[in-house]
């Protein structure tokens, strides 16, 4: 089995691979294999090198019936765990029997079912709340409430409330997906950035008295020309702009400065830089990582009762990427938070 063929033919096999002799020792593995398990594993017990248990049923069982087995192997690193599917097959070299085991990494596949469950079970959540206070306010207006002007106006107001929610979210979810689907396509419109950040600015001024926030621009008044989707970059400016509006401190400023950079490192050439600057009281750095995950939020009570439906930075990371552009968070507790846009203008 441990003939020069068998081991250029594993070699060449880009998956882990181990083959297992009818002694139960290791007779061959190829480089990918030892970069798993560690070099020197060839004449050891499969036993002593493969460890976990199901998976040395899987073997097990493949010697002793010479029938194909599969099972699963986790490899648990310091950031993540890496999953393997792998398969045991029976094979007859002529010099006697063994077991070959590969090893196929299914961690990309096993994580995008996980975050497909999560997508499902979260939006499930998100408007199985406002419907079912939508609900019990209509039984109690059919009951209880049905000849009671003042409390059918407060009802009222709040299934309205419930409803636009639900509006909202549905909407985002819209935009989410509408974003994802043509994330690979480039924008091929030019745009004024300069003129499209005043305006939105603009816009959401009115929103930003009503909570006691100035808003500020800093940068050039000169138009700046890249290609962009306008539609898109002004859906951006507008949710940083109104995350900072409702999350920062009232009362305080929040600037969006725009600059233009020579050389971006991370772009690898010239880009327009968005800054969105809040005072407000910042965010823990163990949640910034993770401020991108679709209903994702530093603090749910707060974000619902302002409106947020959890999706809006998820949509600016999705449309940035589309951009070929960054998106950076940087905070500090009882200083503030920036939130960076950067898109390259060649």
């Amino acid at each position: 089995m441990n003939s020069g063929l068998v081991r250029t033919i594993l070699a060449r096999v880009p998956l882990p691979l181990v083959l297992v002799g009818e002694d139960a020792r290791i007779a061959a593995a190829n480089p990918q294999a030892e970069a798993l398990f560690g070099t020197g594993i060839e004449g050891r017990h499969y036993i002593i090198v493969l460890r976990q248990p199901g998976l040395l049923d899987c073997i097990e069982g493949t010697l002793r019936h010479r029938q194909t087995g599969q099972a699963r192997y986790v490899v648990t690193g310091p950031s993540r765990e890496t999953m393997y599917r792998v398969q045991a097959s029976p094979i007859d070299s002529g010099a006697g029997q063994g077991v070959l085991v590969s090893f196929e990494d299914i961690t990309d596949v096993e994580t995008a079912g996980r975050m497909r469950r999560d997508f499902v079970a979260n939006v499930s959540h998100e408007l199985r709340t406002p419907l079912t206070a939508v609900l019990g306010f209509i039984e109690t207006l059919k009951g209880a409430a049905k000849d009671d002007p003042v409390a059918r106006e407060r009802f009222l107001d709040i299934m309205e409330r419930e409803a636009t929610r639900m509006n909202r979210l549905v909407a985002d979810l819209l935009s989410l997906s509408r974003v994802e689907a043509a994330e690979r396509v480039r924008p091929t419109e030019t745009i004024d950035i300069t003129g499209l950040v005043k305006a939105s600015i603009a816009a959401l001024r009115p929103i930003a008295a009503e909570q006691g926030v100035t808003l500020e621009y800093r940068g050039s008044d000169d138009p700046i020309q890249i290609k962009a989707d306008p539609d898109q970059i002004t859906q951006v400016m507008h949710n940083l702009i109104e995350n900072a509006i409702k999350y920062g401190s009232a009362g305080e400023k929040v600037t969006v400065a725009v600059t233009h950079e020579a050389r971006d490192i991370s772009l690898r050439g010239p880009a327009i830089r968005i800054d969105v600057i809040d005072r407000g009281t910042g965010i823990d750095p163990i949640h910034i990582p993770r401020l991108t995950e679709r209903f994702y939020r530093v603090d749910d009570h707060r974000s619902r009762e302002r409106g947020g439906t959890g999706l809006g930075l998820a949509i600016v990371k999705h449309i940035v990427n589309r951009h070929r552009g960054r998106f950076r968070i940087e905070s500090e507790r009882g200083v503030g938070s920036r939130f960076s846009v950067s898109l390259p203008t060649s």
